[in-house]
């Protein structure tokens, strides 16, 4: 065992985080479902979900047997949607492939839908006490910092060389203190901002405490400057109620509901007795809403209609009149959960 993994093996059992709600389980599935929520989302953000989500899909079949909407339902506020959907295809895997139960081998982990290296490693490790590295973001972190390995952390270079340390230096026992102590390291301890490295217990041997690199590695994401768009959406009441739309599978929040958009130069009359049956009668600009996506900026001006005089046979399928109470608990994206909260 090298002295880095016997000192963050000690680290962890001492100073370590052991009362997460999946530790203490053997339960692939359990595990699974933490990784998933875990992935680019904190730790105080996803316990409240993840009880609330193994309460309501306790194994893998209930989630392969459950519709999408109530996987997205259950999801809505936690972002990265695709990371639901993709849970939600991995359970029908899991059950169609795997005859119920959760894979063992490795490949076989990292095949399932949304998943990948890193992901099924810490599967298997925490699940299946199996010696496989980890490599997070938080890992990436401790590890560029402590072997002193510069560049941006999602460069394919960079990732290959991180891989090979993370290899390197994986102990043989203790797998399962280890792993956790690396995912603990670098969310308590060796952290972007403001690392803590004189109670880190490798500061003595990192290459960037050692040469005051600490601020430098990695290096940040290449700054891009990111497109700003516009949309408009449409918040169609009547009598207490408020008009949904399901958007596509795929794309920006794909499978959830959602309100209408229009364009800039539509016209909202036209396009909302075509589309949904409902005559105009008021139009209301609510305060505008910024939103931000990895890629992009998304500047929201809401438009409250009060509509009437519905034509029965107008709208189309994937459109729903919901009580507003009952919308803002459906599979809507945040935004609109906070234009909706607004109302």
């Amino acid at each position: 065992m090298t002295n880095f993994a016997a000192n963050v093996i000690a680290w962890q059992k001492k100073h370590g985080r052991h009362d997460l709600p999946w530790q203490g389980t053997r339960d692939p599935y359990a595990i699974w479902l933490a990784e998933i929520m875990l992935q680019q989302t904190q730790v105080a953000t996803v316990i409240p979900y993840y009880l609330r989500f193994l309460a309501r899909f306790p194994d893998a079949a209930a989630l392969a047997a459950a519709p999408l909407d109530d996987v997205l339902r259950l999801w809505s506020g936690l972002g990265y949607y695709s990371r639901a959907r993709n849970l939600h295809r991995a359970a029908q895997v899991i059950a169609t492939e795997h005859g119920g139960r959760f894979p063992r081998r490795f490949d076989d982990v990292a095949a399932l839908p949304g998943v990948g290296r890193s992901t099924a490693a810490a599967i298997c490790v925490f699940a299946y006490g199996k010696r496989h590295a980890i490599l997070d973001g938080n890992v990436k972190r401790v590890l560029a910092r402590y072997r002193g390995v510069k560049g941006y952390g999602g460069d394919g270079k960079v990732v290959d060389r991180l891989w090979r340390e993370a290899q390197r230096l994986l102990p043989r026992r203790n797998i399962e203190a280890y792993t956790q102590g690396l995912m603990d390291l670098g969310a308590a301890v060796c952290m972007r901002g403001k690392p803590r490295c004189t109670v880190c217990p490798v500061h003595g041997a990192c290459i960037a405490y050692q040469r005051g690199w600490t601020g430098k590695l990695p290096a940040r994401r290449p700054r891009k400057r990111l497109p700003h768009k516009r949309t408009t959406m449409l918040v169609l009441a009547r009598a207490g109620e408020v008009l949904l739309e399901k958007r596509p599978p795929a794309g920006i929040w794909g499978g959830l509901w959602c309100l209408p958009e229009s364009g800039p130069k539509t016209d909202i009359g036209a396009h909302c007795l075509k589309r949904f049956g409902a005559h105009v009668i008021e139009v209301e600009a609510l305060p505008r809403i910024a939103h931000g996506f990895t890629h992009f900026k998304l500047d929201i001006q809401p438009l409250r209609l009060r509509v009437s005089a519905l034509v029965p046979d107008a709208s189309e399928p994937g459109v729903i009149w919901l009580p507003l109470e009952e919308a803002r608990s459906a599979a809507i994206p945040a935004p609109v959960r906070r234009i909706l909260a607004a109302l």
